[in-house]
Formats: structure tokens, sequence, C-alpha cells
């Protein structure tokens, strides 16, 4: 959950109060961003601060996989072009090996950074995002599973969503999963519209939480749902071509287990770096904690195993002129975040969305 914004009583944080509670207005919103007052505020707050954007699937409507597409990860095409141009009116877009030279001591980041990064290693950030970056001439930072470069089926939490979404997985299934993982039959969540997807989420919550033994048992009686032999993950040849186009791969586990669970800590992170060389040629020197999850163990263990950066899902903006190995959060959105009640892209939502992040201590 995000932090709030400090409380000090002088005039600037006075006016920073101010510009919260009339930001409550979506008409007050658009006004605030198109005077550029928005803008000023950000130029003056955020000089000296990287934004880290964290995306994971980028895709067109007119694509089957997109109606079984988890909307929390999901974005449209045409709303990440939106994106793009924003980062460029607002930001200096920097690539991975900028951030990388200013924290050795070299040339420093441009005022107001921004980094884009993606998460898991979908094929449709080479069949969609790609393509953007390229028209935009924007670097990006991709953070890939090992285990998934040439895998067809996606994460067991995606395949549960695209199932539901998709009407193969029922409300009776979904319960008996709930008890199957151990979950009381008087608690079980109530299911209802198939776009509700927090009950199965409560389901996704309770198999996260197996021993990866356990899961696959669970898991394995619903195979015939879950399985629809369409591809999702990268393929070798798509990484080879993102890396041959301006994004940096870096590594996000070998098997996606959150790192603070992993039971061989050190095969997630060396294996992960290992196997990724094979494919793109180059040892991984960054990584993002799959699910979020770190500690200081994790971090330790990470650099330790020569990863000179640690990313994580903490929605705050580092310092840019930070040295060193370090640990750095990132900002995430949905397309509901960026959108006004029409569907669409909505710049102001995402300035305020942006902008006022809490600043990174240290």
């Amino acid at each position: 959950m995000d932090r709030p914004l400090p409380v000090r009583y002088d005039r600037p944080v006075t006016a920073r109060a101010r510009l919260s509670q009339l930001a409550k207005s979506a008409a007050v919103q658009r006004a605030l961003y198109r005077s550029g007052a928005l803008d000023a505020w950000h130029r003056r707050r955020n000089r000296d601060r990287l934004t880290v954007i964290m995306f994971h699937r980028v895709l067109a409507p007119s694509d089957p996989r997109w109606a079984t597409a988890d909307p929390e990860y999901s974005l449209r095409d045409d709303l990440f072009a939106d994106c793009l141009a924003f980062f460029k009116r607002h930001y200096h877009v920097v690539a991975l090996d900028d951030v990388l030279a200013a924290r050795a001591g070299g040339p420093p980041l441009p005022p107001r950074p921004l980094l884009i990064t993606f998460d898991d290693g979908w094929s449709d950030n080479e069949e969609f995002a790609l393509r953007h970056l390229r028209r935009a001439g924007l670097p990006a930072l991709l953070f890939v599973v090992a285990d998934v470069v040439g895998r067809k089926e996606p994460f067991y939490q995606e395949r549960l969503v695209g199932a539901w979404l998709a009407g193969r997985l029922d409300a009776a299934r979904a319960t008996a999963l709930w008890q199957a993982t151990g979950g009381a039959a008087e608690a079980a969540p109530r299911f209802g519209a198939r776009d509700d997807l927090e009950p199965l989420r409560a389901v996704i919550a309770r198999v996260e939480a197996l021993d990866p033994d356990a899961r696959a048992r669970v898991l394995a009686e619903l195979a015939p749902v879950l399985d629809d032999g369409v591809r999702y993950m990268v393929t070798g040849d798509q990484l080879r071509n993102l890396a041959g186009h301006f994004v940096a791969i870096g590594a996000h586990g070998k098997t996606h287990t959150p790192l603070t669970r992993a039971p061989d800590l050190g095969a997630e992170l060396t294996g992960a770096r290992t196997a990724l060389a094979t494919h793109v040629g180059a040892t991984p020197v960054t990584m993002s904690c799959p699910h979020g999850a770190h500690d200081p163990r994790v971090v330790a263990a990470a650099h330790a195993a020569g990863y000179r950066l640690v990313f994580t899902s903490v929605p705050e903006l580092p310092a840019a002129r930070g040295d060193g190995p370090g640990v750095l959060g990132r900002v995430g959105f949905t397309g509901e975040t960026i959108t006004d009640a029409s569907g669409r892209f909505a710049p102001e939502r995402l300035a305020l969305h942006l902008f006022r992040k809490p600043h990174a201590a240290g």
C-alpha cells in the first residue's frame, strides 16, 4: 500500500495537500493537467528521483488471448502507446545501462529519469509491446522467469484466471479447489459474475500457500480445464529479438517462486542467470523479485550472486543519485487506473498516479 505524503506545516506542503484535495474531481484533474500545474510540480518534486515503471502483459483486444487475460496485469496496446507518449512528455526515459553507469560513478542520470520494465516473460511483450517501443524509440528492461522460456502454458495463477474468464472453470470446480486446499466449506467464497475475480483470487491465494507437491496434486485434478494449448510465454527466438532491439534482459527467478519461500535460494538466483545467459549470450546483472517478495536475506544473496540491482514491487521513487548495489521500487498500474469512464486514456489520471508516489528513504 502506498504511504501517504509526509505532513509538514509550510507553504509548499500546504499547496500539495490542497492539490490532493482538488484532484478528487475529474474536471479539476483535467484542468490541473492541461494548465501545466501538475507537470510544474512534478518537475520540482521528482527532479532527482528515478521512476521505474512495471508492466506485465500488453495485448490488442482483437487478440484471442485478451479475453482471458488477467486485467490486473494486462494493458491494451493502444493504452501502452499512450503511456509511452506520456513518458516522453514528462520524463527522460533511460536505459538500464544508463542506470548502471550512473550508480558506478559514471555520467549522472538526466532530470526526472524513467526506466520501463516488464515482468515474467510473456510472448506478447515481443508481439505487441516491442513494436510500440521501437516506434517511440524507447529502451526497456524485461525480467524473465528462466524456466518459462519456450514454454506454452502460463503460470498456474493465470491459468486459473483464464479458465474462469473463458467459462471452463465453473463455481463448483472453484469451490472444490478451495476445499482441496483445506478451506472450510462454510467459508468458501461466493462466486458471481465472470468479471468479478475477487472470489477466485481468494482461492488462488490458498493454492499459492500450498507446498509445491500439494499444489501440483490439486491442480492436476483441473488439468483438462486449465490447459488450452495456446502459447503464452516467450520463446528463445523472441527473447533474442527483444534483446536485439534495446530491451535489456534481467532475471525474475528460475521458477517464479517467491524468493522468501524458495527451498533453494541459490538455485533460484544463480540458476536463473545461467539459464538466461544460454538464450541471450549475456549473464543478467539485474533481477526483480517474483511476487515482489523480498527481505534482507534475499537482497544480500542476490547481490552476492552477482546481481547489481534488485527491483521490487514497492511503489516508491528511489533517488536517481544512488550508488553501488541497490534495491529499487517500481510503480505499476492497471488500465482502469489510467482511463476515464469511457475507457479512453486520461493522462491526468496517470500523472496523479505517478507524480505523487512517495520518495524512497535514503
